[in-house]
């Protein structure tokens, strides 16, 4: 009983939001340049939505690769659309232990000094080089939602799981901009342990 009243007034003292923030849970997956969808899926070609994600504008797309390292492979890893810029592969620790590589946590498009990998589809292979990581967790905000929660791009903030597996994750990386929705971004790793999935609410700690 005394341990409840305590994490209470903690909880009181630190001053939490609504629970409202809801989850996307990120399993592996690649954002490929147009130049390497061409090299993949033949010349031309442009990706095919599936299904829309929560953020506007992109998707997840029917194509799907496989991820070669000197270890092991990753068989039916799902291509997000739209195209980007540079290609970008995002894996879980477990996923880089299978494919025996290092890909460093961090934020996406942050690439430098981070992992290789080789990416296979119907029409041929593109070598990464520098261009793995592990996603470090975010918020996707909009300026609104930032004004909103008074916090800024590029704070690092905490984020509170409640249910059986109660977690407070730390350093978590905001991010704002214009056309984001409001979602906080967790590997399945990180969801499992704090047994969180898709569309459950999370709280911010102020």
């Amino acid at each position: 009983m005394m341990d409840i009243i305590l994490r209470e007034k903690v909880v009181e003292q630190l001053g939490f939001a609504t629970a409202d923030i809801p989850v996307g849970v990120s399993n592996r997956h690649v954002h490929l340049s147009q130049p390497d969808v061409e090299a993949l899926f033949g010349a031309g070609y442009a990706l095919t939505p599936l299904k829309p994600l929560l953020q506007p504008g992109q998707f997840a797309a029917e194509e799907c690769v496989t991820v070669v390292g000197p270890k092991g492979s990753l068989s039916r890893v799902r291509v997000l659309g739209p195209t980007r810029l540079v290609t970008q592969l995002e894996v879980s620790r477990a996923d880089c232990f299978t494919l025996g590589i290092k890909a460093p946590l961090r934020e996406s498009g942050a690439l430098d000094n981070t992992g290789d990998a080789l990416l296979i589809g119907p029409a041929g292979h593109v070598e990464l080089r520098s261009q793995v990581i592990c996603a470090w967790r975010h918020i996707h905000m909009s300026p609104q939602d930032a004004r909103r929660y008074a916090v800024s791009n590029g704070q690092r903030v905490r984020v509170s799981c409640n249910g059986e597996r109660r977690v407070i994750f730390d350093a978590v990386i905001v991010r704002v901009r214009d056309d984001f929705a409001l979602e906080f971004h967790i590997d399945t790793e990180e969801a499992n342990a704090a047994g969180l999935r898709n569309g459950a609410l999370v709280t911010l700690l102020r």
